[in-house]
């Protein structure tokens, strides 16, 4: 069985420590394959890194970085790059080995990776962001490429930084290399329909389990926590479909209107005012009032951990859409389980942004690239796909949809490690 990991120490709390939990429930579906099972509790390769900059003043300050690759057994590892200062080598791992289970279970050609920086990108002015990521691009460079390990945008990063990542990575290799990175400005090789598509993805899945459960989303009451990237695109799709946004939360504040908030008014402050606080079409509250709204979808968008099991047993929704990596807690989920929520695991939920990052990669191979409708069309094609093959071992297993999609995901992911073999 070999030593456990000596450089963290995870609780049950933690996001290793709920990872670890989710592979523990999964093993009595492997059959033969368990005799593997033990690779997935262990990284690859956990990269730490220095980052030192000169900051604008002249000063010299160091950040801590990170690059886990959790599973290069299907392929090239895949994963974002968050900014954020409470990033530590353990929730990257985990994030890593999220990422090793949503590309399995999409089905996608990848293992799973994920990296960080611990900062407060807000406190740097944009020479300094542009610093940070350039030398942390040069540090990671000995393990990514666009045959090794993909980095795209994640918490607090976004196209910008993409393109500094790529351009850096470039400039060291020689050549221009597009596909060393996802979520790219478009006209640097970026993907129409990705800054959506982790959004849209929460929508078709959700979309899929209202049709399921006999929910219909005309006049669904939605709330959302995290208004950014993710949980504004999946609101807005969620709105078109006729349903209600009743409660956003983001790091700013809590707002509530029982009759639906007015999208076309809350995007643009959003965007005028960093968060949803102060939105006059709304009434404020506090944070933790959020979890008694009364709705009949919750999708939690914002970082891990949010779904406590003192939460889980005040929630008013009959559907919780995983938009984040990692919201809920296991004992959560458990507690969700017996009061009759169905929880669609981020590990499929919120796929749809590796999905369309996969789309990047492939075009920026070709060097042919397609339309908007045509990435939509084959990403709901993907995930809808995806979904029923997790629900039919759902229901052949009674089990939930989260161990269903890690059983998936895993008899891949093991399936390949078993074929491979073990060298030397």
């Amino acid at each position: 069985m070999g030593t456990s990991l000596s450089y963290v120490h995870p609780t049950p709390e933690s996001p290793w420590g709920t990872y670890l939990s989710q592979v523990d429930r999964v093993l009595p579906y492997l059959g033969e394959l368990a005799r593997w099972a033990e690779t997935l509790k262990r990284p690859k390769r956990s990269l730490i890194v220095d980052v030192p900059i000169e900051l604008d003043d002249g000063t010299v300050a160091h950040f801590e970085g990170f690059r886990v690759q959790h599973s290069l057994t299907r392929g090239p590892g895949k994963g974002g790059v968050r900014y954020h200062p409470d990033v530590t080598l353990e929730e990257v791992m985990a994030l890593a080995a999220w990422m090793s289970i949503k590309n399995a279970a999409v089905n996608l050609p990848y293992g799973g990776a994920k990296g960080g920086i611990r900062v407060d990108p807000k406190t740097l002015s944009r020479r300094e962001l542009e610093k940070l990521t350039r030398r942390y691009t040069s540090e990671i460079g000995i393990i990514i490429g666009p045959h090794q390990d993909i980095p795209a945008p994640d918490v607090n990063t976004n196209a910008q930084i993409m393109a500094w990542m790529m351009d850096t990575y470039s400039m060291n290799v020689g050549a221009t290399a597009t596909g060393v990175v996802t979520g790219k400005p478009v006209d640097l090789g970026g993907s129409l329909g990705r800054v959506k598509a982790t959004g849209r993805g929460v929508f078709v899945t959700g979309r899929e389990a209202a049709r399921r459960i006999a929910l219909q989303l005309d006049g669904a009451r939605v709330a959302v926590q995290g208004f950014g990237n993710v949980g504004s695109s999946a609101a807005e799709l969620f709105h078109q479909a006729g349903a209600r946004i009743v409660a956003a939360q983001d790091h700013t504040g809590t707002i509530f209107n029982d009759h639906g908030l007015d999208l076309a008014e809350l995007m643009p402050h959003v965007r005028a005012t960093g968060g949803v606080a102060g939105f006059k079409g709304a009434e404020a509250m506090a944070g933790e009032e959020f979890w008694d709204v009364r709705c009949d979808i919750l999708i939690p968008a914002a970082l891990e951990g949010q779904i406590t099991p003192e939460r889980a047993r005040r929630l008013h929704a009959r559907l919780v859409l995983e938009g984040a990596n990692g919201p809920t807690l296991s004992a959560a989920d458990d507690i969700l389980a017996d009061r009759g929520v169905l929880v669609v695991p981020d590990v499929i939920c919120n796929a749809g942004g590796v999905t369309v990052s996969y789309f990047e990669w492939v075009q920026d191979f070709s060097s042919f690239f397609w339309t908007e409708d045509e990435i939509n069309l084959r990403l709901d094609k993907i995930m809808v796909g995806a979904l029923k093959n997790i629900w039919d071992t759902a229901d052949r297993h009674r089990i939930s949809l989260r161990t269903a999609t890690f059983a998936v995901a895993c008899q891949r992911i093991l399936g390949a490690r078993a074929e491979r073999g073990l060298y030397p």
